[in-house]
């Protein structure tokens, strides 16, 4: 079965002035990245989890805060290149962003070096205009986004 992971596609706003947080993940890899290296706040399913439920732990995991209440709007999902599925829900908040703080992950950095090195698993975390984030968003999370527009009010 292919991995699966789970988001939430936070919105403040609306109209014109909609806008949605993304996040840039951390690590060397990424570092010098930024149009289509941006991602809804989103990690692996444990087995036996649900999807939902893991999508608001990621979060909290990713920024450090805990996501908007309310009752999340279901975006279905989308696949990855690597055929990763991604189930996805939006919430409305304003979420204040300055100092979050993301868990890290360990890699050894230089390659081959034998040096662990940690970094964060989210390095940025803002909240985009629609025409930005869609410059933004990594292509694979793209429909996540046209969804949301559909299905609000206009």
């Amino acid at each position: 079965m292919a991995k699966q992971s789970a988001g939430l596609l936070v919105y403040r706003g609306a109209g014109a002035s909609l806008e949605v947080l993304l996040v840039h993940p951390g690590g060397p890899f990424w570092a010098k990245k930024d149009d289509g290296a941006w991602f809804i706040p989103k990690g692996e399913l444990e087995p036996s989890e649900d999807p939902l439920q893991a999508a608001r732990r990621e979060f909290r995991e990713e920024l450090g805060i805990d996501p908007p209440s309310g009752e999340p709007l279901p975006l279905g999902t989308v696949k990855n290149k690597g055929g990763k599925l991604i189930h996805a829900w939006a919430l409305p908040g304003s979420l204040e962003l300055a100092g979050f703080q993301s868990n890290t992950f360990p890699l050894e950095w230089p390659p081959r070096s034998g040096k662990l090195q940690h970094f964060p698993e989210v390095d940025r975390a803002s909240y985009f205009g629609v025409d930005e984030a869609t410059r933004k968003m990594h292509v694979a999370e793209q429909p996540l986004q046209a969804r949301l527009l559909e299905r609000l009010p206009r």
